[in-house]
């Protein structure tokens, strides 16, 4: 009898494998619709831009000829490369220093029970949701030579006018502050859920223990909230290597190439100057580098984590 209720339980169990199994293996279709969307609208592209990089097409004309690799000998001889290259890294990196520290710096503040939370966690965000474009031009009208707010500031103190946006060596980094101060507002709310995640029986033991609150700090909130390091730190460095609209509108990549970041290169050579083939390989260097970065950060933060 027991062997049957044994042998039956067993049958049954079987069965409701194969039925788990069919019905997981019968879901394989729904991926269907997001492969083909990703492949029209990423794969094909790229791929199209990739055998673009072989020809001397001016993006224009329907005839060209096929050159090789000579675009891309011609993109490691040219030194606007290289130029490119560092404001590109200087744009996403640096991008990602500030936006993290300061971002991790309001989360740590408004998580503690102050006045006006709400306020000033919205003043604090309300940046990240007017468009990068607007945004540029909003602070291109504040460092302006001409009627700028800077210069109107300088004079009542009876000191020279600057044209910031003019010199290769400072708007570099007033790109870097415009694009950290609109969205250091998602770092603080990525930091801000992760804190909230963190158990509170952590920080009472530490206190028992006599730990001070730089240790507590160190030792606790920052390991824990590796996950929102990691996650910052990823999509900060991908959104500032690929900076775009706030070059456009602030110096748009002058003067000459000395703000120019790959992005804002690529459309250049583009469009105003009529090289689609050499743009085309401009961007799958980008593509390259900007993988490379983002994986190298990812694989290391993700290294640094721990569980509560």
């Amino acid at each position: 009898m027991m062997s049957e209720l044994a042998k039956g339980k067993s049958l049954t169990i079987t069965e409701s494998k194969r039925g788990f199994v069919k019905k997981s293996g019968s879901l394989w279709w729904m991926y269907l619709p997001a492969l083909a969307l990703v492949s029209i609208f990423m794969i094909y592209p790229f791929a199209s831009g990739i055998k673009i990089t072989f020809t001397n097409w001016n993006g224009f004309s329907q005839s060209y000829d096929w050159i090789g690799f000579a675009q891309y000998k011609r993109m490691l001889a040219d030194p606007a490369t290289w130029l490119v290259v560092k404001n590109t890294l200087l744009y996403g990196l640096g991008s990602t220093v500030f936006q993290n520290v300061i971002g991790l710096l309001y989360a740590l503040l408004l998580f503690k029970s102050i006045k006006m939370k709400a306020l000033t966690r919205t003043v604090v965000y309300l940046p990240v949701i007017i468009s990068p474009l607007i945004m540029g031009y909003i602070w291109y009208f504040f460092f302006s030579y001409e009627g700028g707010a800077l210069n109107d500031v300088l004079k009542l103190f009876g000191a020279a006018p600057v044209n910031a946006l003019s010199s290769p060596e400072i708007n570099p980094w007033i790109i870097v502050f415009v694009n950290s101060y609109q969205f250091v507002g998602i770092a603080m709310v990525i930091y801000l859920a992760g804190l909230g995640s963190i158990p509170k029986d952590f920080y009472e033991a530490a206190q028992i223990d006599g730990a001070s609150g730089f240790q507590q700090f160190w030792k606790i909130t920052l390991p824990l909230l590796m996950p929102s390091v990691t996650i910052n730190m990823v999509i900060n460095i991908i959104g500032g290597l690929k900076l775009f609209d706030v070059i456009l509108a602030l110096t748009g990549g002058g003067p000459g190439n000395a703000s120019q970041s790959m992005s804002t290169f690529m459309y250049d050579l583009y469009f105003k100057r009529q090289d689609a083939g050499y743009a085309a390989a401009q961007g799958v260097f980008m593509a390259a580098l900007i993988l490379l970065i983002s994986f190298t950060a990812l694989i290391y933060f993700k290294r640094k984590e721990v569980e509560a």
